[in-house]
């Protein structure tokens, strides 16, 4: 899978002459995956991990994450450099689950609001429409408007929160739950 989307210069530093690439992500990637998540471990409360992860540590994560298939990452790359992130990941581990993913996305910190996000979620619902996902589904620790509003721009719909789960940073934090129906059978209980 690989797809390229021409990004034009728009006041963010954004280079008008470079191409983005989204694709599959690779072993190579791996260190600036883990690098790109480890932000958000000690920054902010946006995952649960608390503990920044080392790339030995990430690797099982990265091969639960194929080429094909239902589990997925792709990366968006431009000029040889890692934007970000988005995946579709088992939802449980049982097997009545198997048709439902989470997905996530997660951004280099200074590509956050120009558009990648955006882009990486198009490319994975495209690759997603080709396998048998039934309904996919979003945890987003709040308050996280920014994702909020990209999960609503994907066609998801709130389906419930989770209140003080997780604990970070000393406080507790809810956690918001969004789907989207993915099948057409999905679709039409979701719009009942």
């Amino acid at each position: 899978m690989s797809a390229k989307a021409n990004r034009h210069g728009n006041g963010n530093g954004v280079d008008s002459n470079l191409q983005t690439e989204v694709r599959s992500g690779t072993e190579d990637d791996l260190g600036e995956l883990t690098r790109i998540y480890n932000h958000y471990v000690l920054e902010t409360p946006i995952t649960f991990d608390i503990e920044p992860l080392t790339v030995d540590q990430r690797r099982p994560w990265l091969l639960a994450h194929p080429d094909s298939g239902p589990h997925r990452l792709l990366v968006a790359e431009e000029g040889g450099k890692l934007l970000g992130y988005a995946t579709s990941s088992a939802f449980r581990p049982k097997q009545a689950y198997a048709t439902s993913v989470e997905t996530s996305v997660y951004l280099a910190p200074e590509r956050v609001g120009r558009g990648v996000g955006s882009l990486l979620y198009a490319a994975l619902f495209e690759v997603l429409e080709r396998e048998e996902v039934h309904v996919a589904l979003a945890g987003i620790t709040v308050p996280n408007e920014a994702s909020q509003r990209l999960h609503e721009r994907f066609g998801f719909r709130p389906a419930g929160r989770f209140e003080q789960v997780g604990r970070k940073f000393g406080q507790f934090w809810d956690v918001a739950w969004f789907q989207k129906p993915l099948s057409r059978a999905a679709e039409a209980t979701v719009t009942r």
